[in-house]
């Protein structure tokens, strides 16, 4: 809480001089329950579906600020329900179950930690679908592939990848994705926007070409296979100092950056506009007034946290030493304190946190925290939470996705869009050549070496390998999208 509404005599949870400068839970409930006993059943107004005008810290007196009624809960206001597209599960969201709305957006917590990756959080991560069959991808942490696929999201159509800065837990899948993506399909340039640094050097371009150099053996192994352009990369780099500076503008949707104070110069938040409907991630930073001015009125506004005053808690569990953890977070990151204040002066439909670690035991002292100045309706952006958005709905779901995935074909989605009058497919096409063969990339004495197959394969099965790809494959589109005729 901050100091000035600490020694605000105003204020319910003013303490005297001499006693302790925090509220305890204790005075927070017992003031909760004088106002129950004030209010009575005056709360069950009609509620409202308008975006919440934060007005301060909970405990002031107990009323909802949507408007009371029912089982409507003190921050769930009327539009938090599932929109009228969701023909599947309201409780859960299972990839290619439902379609999306043409009026309707549905962002993906594809990855939310920063580190270390685990089990249950990949790196951090957000996908952004709309209803015009546009979609991105803000950041691409360590190990959001896995999730991303088991959204059912093929790797070959992956693309349009937002970049809030450069430290590599908000890129690291991409040079995984890059070489693979191509190899299995994506025959079109992958695109990645990105800010500038304070030199060019810094900057997304110099990164991207550092990773071709990285690549290198990787990408000229693939290259005896049909690539085309799937090994090119269009890097939109723009000025991270330009202040709601447009980054893309195609078929209605417009992204626009800012600049943030994180690590060095460099670090930019985003507001993406479709449709009259806008989602803001802020990517990581010190709270700032930018964020507070892009990030009004949003119809999701999600922020990276980390909780400033549990430096010990985080030595005790990971052996992190305080002061280290908390010259991080005073330095480089935004308090649950400082999140619930830009929420509350921010007034989104619904707010949200990603790229923090998730324990339990500490969720709910994050939670208080942002309590402490923000009564809106909030969820966690953690690993495959999927959330619906309509200008008149907002719904929050878990995904259930498949253990073992695997890799997903592109072409029930292709065949979606064929069907939407989005994507027209010829009834044929040529593949690329591959660019290499393997005798130029490979010494023949070592190929020599190979044990001779007949040792291995049963007579009855034997397949001569076939060591070169043969030149100009043309196959049918139906053989592989199934017949396009109903």
């Amino acid at each position: 809480m901050t100091k000035d509404i600490q020694n605000d005599p105003k204020q319910p949870n003013h303490i005297e001089d001499g006693a302790p400068q925090d509220p305890t839970r204790r005075t927070v409930l017992k003031g909760i329950a004088t106002g129950a006993a004030a209010t009575g059943a005056a709360g069950l107004a009609a509620g409202s579906a308008e975006a919440h005008e934060g007005s301060g810290p909970l405990g002031a007196e107990l009323k909802n600020p949507y408007g009371g009624r029912p089982a409507g809960g003190i921050s769930l206001p009327e539009y938090f329900r599932p929109t009228k597209y969701m023909t599947g599960s309201n409780a859960n969201y299972f990839p290619l179950s439902e379609e999306l709305g043409p009026d309707e957006m549905r962002i993906s917590f594809c990855g939310s930690t920063p580190y270390p990756p685990r089990e249950d959080q990949a790196g951090t991560c957000i996908m952004v679908e709309l209803g015009n069959g546009k979609r991105f991808f803000f950041d691409f942490g360590s190990g959001c592939v896995r999730n991303i696929v088991g959204m059912q999201v093929p790797g070959q159509l992956i693309n349009d990848i937002f970049i809030s800065h450069l430290h590599v837990d908000h890129y690291a899948d991409i040079p995984y994705i890059y070489p693979f993506r191509a190899w299995s399909g994506g025959y079109t340039p992958l695109r990645i926007h990105g800010p500038s640094g304070r030199t060019p050097e810094l900057g997304t371009q110099a990164m991207v070409d550092g990773m071709k150099q990285m690549l290198r053996w990787h990408l000229e192994a693939f290259d005896v296979f049909p690539i085309g352009d799937g090994y090119e990369i269009e890097v939109n780099e723009f000025d991270f100092r330009q202040e709601g500076g447009v980054v893309y503008d195609e078929d209605g949707v417009t992204v626009r950056s800012w600049p943030r104070s994180h690590a060095k110069d460099g670090a930019v938040g985003y507001r993406l506009d479709w449709n009259g409907l806008s989602f803001v991630w802020t990517g990581d930073g010190r709270p700032d007034e930018l964020s507070r001015k892009y990030g009004e009125g949003a119809d999701v506004f999600v922020t990276e946290m980390s909780g400033q005053d549990i430096g010990q808690l985080m030595t005790y569990k990971y052996g992190i030493p305080q002061e280290l953890f908390n010259y991080t977070i005073d330095t480089h990151h935004t308090s649950h304190y400082a999140v619930g204040k830009l929420f509350a002066d921010a007034r989104p439909r619904l707010g949200m946190v990603t790229h923090y670690t998730q324990d339990e035991d500490i969720d709910a002292e994050m939670l208080a925290g942002i309590r402490a100045h923000y009564d809106g309706l909030f969820q966690w952006g953690i690993d495959v939470a999927v959330v619906n958005v309509t200008k008149e709905a907002i719904w929050y779901r878990k995904a259930v996705i498949p253990g073992k995935s695997g890799t997903v074909p592109p072409f029930r989605e292709l065949q979606a869009e064929v069907d939407a009058g989005r994507l027209e497919l010829p009834e044929e096409i040529t593949l690329p050549n591959p660019r290499l063969t393997r005798a130029d990339q490979q010494d023949q004495k070592y190929r020599d070496m190979e044990i001779d197959p007949k040792e291995y394969y049963p007579e009855d099965v034997f397949r001569a390998p076939d060591g070169e790809w043969p030149k100009d494959l043309t196959i049918k589109v139906s053989d592989v999208l199934g017949p396009r005729d109903k």
